[in-house]
């Protein structure tokens, strides 16, 4: 007979911290399952349980997570890449029905992530500071012409992520390059300061935020954080705290932020667990538990700023051997 309150962890890739995170923080309360498309996805073989599973595009992908939901008493669910993170909102409804809580933001604040204009436009609107973004390279090249901005400058699709296509650029003839080969293209101002990195948890019963890791980003790879060191800072706490409240977030995010003379600019948020979260979780951040507590009923205390400050995260390679 499986155990009572069993998590599924959706696209779990190479993401095996999390999965094995789950797995000591459930005990022996219930199981952690996973999927991924590849049968080769090494987290998948930290799992009490896995399956492979369709590519999330294919059509009756949500329906066969539906039913491996319905199937092994699934009370949580939740994913780690960004494209199936607004299917996941888009069919909360769906899975709230069969007793399944997905681990995510509401629909329109997911889609307003992942549109980085749109994430922008609410930054402005809302009075925080961020990073100065154009869709009109027109409006772009007078505000250069102002001194308002200068070269470098990074150009990226309006949506993506992982720092896939981002191109950083030093001319005019370079920016009407990339905009005469590509659709949908952004111009993003060029922060000389200092990156940051915020794992945030928002109470999923209080919606409140409980939780927030800061840390300083030494050495980025692959859009994600490489090396970082825990820092705290009371200033920046309630930047995020005002931030997330007025979004509306739900559960685990992950912030990018800049400081600049002294000020912070938030930079793009991705709803899910951040590619550096184990340096959260070894300094005494424990999402986690905090999912396992709201799944159960329970609200979760406010640990906000209550972790070890300079602790130092370093990535390193590991291997998944396997025997088919």
């Amino acid at each position: 007979m499986e155990k009572a309150m069993n998590i599924l962890i959706l696209s779990c890739g190479t993401r095996n911290k999390i999965v094995q995170y789950f797995k000591k923080e459930l005990g022996n309360r219930g199981l952690v399952i996973a999927t991924d498309c590849s049968e080769l996805a090494p987290a998948l073989y930290d799992a009490d349980k896995y399956f492979v599973v369709p590519r999330m595009n294919e059509e009756g992908y949500i329906d066969e997570i539906l039913s491996i939901c319905k199937e092994n008493n699934i009370k949580a669910v939740l994913s780690l890449i960004d494209p199936e993170l607004s299917l996941l909102a888009e069919y909360k409804q769906d899975f709230l029905d069969i007793g399944t809580i997905p681990i995510i933001s509401d629909y329109d604040v997911v889609e307003m992530c992942f549109d980085k204009y749109s994430m922008y436009k609410f930054f402005i609107q809302n009075g925080f500071k961020t990073v100065r973004s154009y869709i009109d390279k027109e409006e772009f090249y007078k505000d250069v012409e102002a001194e308002i901005i200068n070269y470098p400058v990074f150009v990226k699709p309006v949506r993506g992520s992982a720092s896939i296509n981002i191109s950083k650029v030093n001319s005019k003839e370079e920016v009407e390059l990339l905009f005469s080969r590509f659709d949908n293209l952004m111009i993003q101002e060029f922060m000389d300061g200092t990156e940051y990195g915020a794992d945030v948890y928002i109470d999923m019963i209080s919606n409140e935020p409980v939780a927030i890791f800061t840390k300083e980003k030494i050495k980025m790879r692959a859009g994600e954080t490489d090396k970082s060191v825990s820092i705290k800072d009371e200033k920046l706490f309630e930047l995020i705290k005002e931030f997330v409240k007025k979004a509306g977030f739900k559960g685990i995010i992950d912030i990018d932020i800049f400081k600049v003379n002294g000020e912070y600019y938030i930079s793009e948020v991705n709803p899910r667990f951040g590619g550096g979260y184990p340096h959260a979780y070894e300094c005494d951040v424990n999402v986690p538990e905090m999912i396992l507590n709201n799944i159960e009923g329970k609200e979760n205390l406010d640990v906000i700023g209550r972790f070890k400050e300079d602790i130092y995260m370093m990535k390193f390679n590991e291997v998944k051997m396997i025997w088919k």
